[in-house]
């Protein structure tokens, strides 16, 4: 059975796991710029490494209340299918190892609205965590978005 690493990260108080091979890194959030007719779930663009990267905020895309950032809020660069996206998290300072087999579909009561951004949920150890889909997550169509594809 194959297995994977997963970063660990939470949102609203559950957890979340995206590939590792998905991620490029993980920083601390410094300054976000609004940028104008942007999405109700995109914060804006951060300077990430020299690169502008439109930052998605989590809560907001899965329909949760809007926190400040804290000490604790990570921006998730990812890389996936040609695009480089921050991810606003609340937290994420852990990772996993993941069996292919533990991870199983959502179920049919999570197929609507928020159980389209998952592909899985799998049990690790004493707790239940998403797993995500990045192709459903960054499944839209924003201008700010689109520009840094």
């Amino acid at each position: 059975m194959a297995a994977e690493t997963f970063i660990l990260f939470s949102v609203a108080g559950t957890t979340y796991a995206l590939r590792s091979r998905d991620v490029a890194h993980v920083e601390m959030i410094e300054q976000v710029t609004a940028v104008p007719n942007a999405a109700a779930f995109v914060d804006g663009v951060v300077f990430s490494r020299g690169a502008v990267v439109p930052a998605l905020n989590l809560r907001a895309r899965f329909g949760f209340e809007r926190t400040p950032y804290g000490v604790s809020s990570r921006l998730i660069v990812i890389h996936h299918a040609g695009r480089t996206v921050g991810l606003v998290v609340d937290a994420a300072r852990e990772f996993a190892v993941i069996d292919d087999g533990s991870i199983h579909p959502p179920a049919a009561a999570l197929t609507g609205l928020s159980g389209r951004y998952l592909e899985g949920v799998a049990n690790l150890g004493d707790r239940l965590v998403l797993v995500l889909n990045l192709e459903a997550v960054l499944e839209f169509s924003d201008p700010v978005l689109e520009q840094h594809a």
